[in-house]
């Protein structure tokens, strides 16, 4: 339901006094609402895409950008230009900043609900940390980057339901060499298509002073909920086996121990192209059915197979079962696989997980990396494209209930979605880091992207203990330079 009334552009500062946050002070905090143009109420049911998401961590990305400014440059011109830019970008996307609304009623279902007054919480920081040292891509500290993305706001009670922040924004200034855009949001509201939307959509209007005629289509979000066929009611199915577990609405932030680092590894395009060759031209290809070898089940699969060797490396003694499973997890975008495709920029969750597995000896051993290609390779081949039933009848949300989290290496974000093409007027972002959940269980997240320099190279992102990371770079360079030498 959306319906028109004024509403007032609100920028209110809470604590303008200077305060210490762990190794960033705040200049500011303040909410950000849209202008008196949005809509003066937004109400969005779920689906069965969104649901999953209730019980799910925090999403926390941080965008660095070099720019060498004074702090009274900072204060006086960058922090209004983006407060009014945010302002303009929500009112495209006011579900960002409203709140999940959970009922108390058993009877009831959740929904995402924006009014009149919503807003969307921001901090101005100023830190001393080491910029070059953020950006580079060497193993770091992983806690330093905490200090850089903000908690959501606590929940908050409303008649008949409990109401969650979705979305939270830090803006963080280092002194005559850069500043931080991080971003902390509830999965639930929207999948990487939608959060990647809205902030080059913010970019834009900054870049361009606020002229909204620079935001193409693909930037507008498409709101109707009524595409998303639910022909065998999964959407009540998963919401009854969401209340089975206490979803926690709370942005519980846990930094990692002192021993974990984040580091990123690139893959070039002519290392990928080296690997698909050594795929197509193996000794299995005869009695595999591959038919899905892509730049990012070539990627996926090599770091999937170095990450299990690397863990080999450093039990030599504890010795791991090689017949313990090993589970890898990728979202794909179904909006293309609907009849007829839904667009783009479809506002919400749209993805679905493809899980695959195989025993531990089969991916350390020497043919590992090409059972992951085709491991990976049949599962979405076989689950995303030549299986809509899959997908309608909910088999896909059955499939996860079997995987041990603590074996799995899961994907966060797409080299789809180029997060360093998010220009505010500053050029290219100088670093994307996704701010991993892993604080030293076995369970892993990768995250991928683009690569920031050059076009058909991919970035990979892991947070691994010390002695874990030192093994994984080892076994994944010198892979990548055996390629070159056969």
């Amino acid at each position: 339901m959306i319906s028109q009334s004024n509403s007032i552009c609100v920028c209110i500062p809470i604590q303008p006094n200077i305060i210490l946050i762990n190794m960033a002070s705040v200049i500011e905090q303040c909410q950000v609402a849209p202008p008196p143009s949005g809509a003066a109420e937004v109400t969005l049911p779920l689906t069965y895409f969104d649901y999953m998401w209730l019980g799910f961590h925090r999403i926390r990305r941080i965008l660095f950008y070099k720019l060498p400014i004074s702090k009274l440059d900072f204060v006086q011109n960058t922090i209004p230009h983006l407060k009014d830019s945010l302002s303009l970008a929500l009112k495209h996307y006011l579900p960002l900043a409203g709140n999940v609304a959970c009922p108390l009623d058993t009877n009831g279902y959740p929904e995402l609900r924006y009014v009149t007054g919503d807003s969307v919480s921001v901090t101005f920081s100023e830190t001393n940390m080491d910029f070059n040292y953020l950006i580079d891509d060497h193993p770091r500290n992983a806690k330093d980057f905490y200090h850089f993305v903000p908690k959501l706001g606590e929940p908050k009670d409303a008649p008949g339901f409990q109401l969650a922040p979705v979305l939270a924004i830090q803006v963080t200034f280092f002194p005559n060499l850069g500043v931080s855009i991080g971003f902390t949001n509830y999965h639930v509201v929207g999948d990487g298509a939608t959060i990647v939307g809205f902030i080059r959509a913010w970019a834009l209007l900054h870049k361009f002073g606020g002229h909204e005629q620079f935001l193409s289509n693909e930037f507008i979000p498409f709101y109707d909920r009524s595409v998303i066929k639910d022909p065998y009611g999964q959407g009540m199915y998963i919401w009854e086996e969401m209340k089975k577990i206490n979803i926690e609405m709370r942005d519980i932030v846990t930094p990692p121990p002192e021993h974990m680092v984040q580091g990123t590894f690139t893959i070039r395009r002519d290392d990928i192209e080296k690997l698909k060759n050594l795929i197509l031209y193996s000794g299995r290809r005869s009695n595999s059915t591959l038919t899905h070898v892509t730049s990012f089940t070539i990627t996926c699969a090599y770091v999937w197979t170095c990450l299990i060797k690397s863990e080999d490396a450093i039990r030599e003694e504890m010795i791991i079962d090689d017949n313990v499973m090993e589970f890898f997890g990728c979202a794909g975008d179904y909006r293309p696989r609907f009849n007829p495709p839904i667009p783009q920029s479809y506002f919400g969750n749209c993805i679905v997980g493809c899980i695959t597995r195989t025993r531990h000896v089969d991916l350390a051993g020497k043919e590992g990396f090409t059972i992951a290609v085709e491991l990976i390779g049949e599962v979405i081949q076989k689950k995303m494209k030549d299986n809509e039933e899959w997908i309608l009848n909910g088999s896909w949300y059955k499939e996860l209930v079997n995987v041990d989290v603590n074996r799995i290496v899961s994907i966060a974000g797409s080299p789809k979605h180029d997060l360093y093409a998010a220009d505010f007027g500053w050029g290219r972002a100088a670093k994307l880091e996704f701010i991993s959940p892993n604080n030293g269980g076995d369970g892993i997240s990768m995250s991928l992207s683009k690569s920031k320099d050059f076009d058909g190279d991919l970035e990979i992102g892991l947070c691994l203990s010390k002695t874990r990371m030192n093994a994984f770079a080892a076994i994944f360079t010198h892979g990548l330079s055996f390629l070159y030498h056969v």
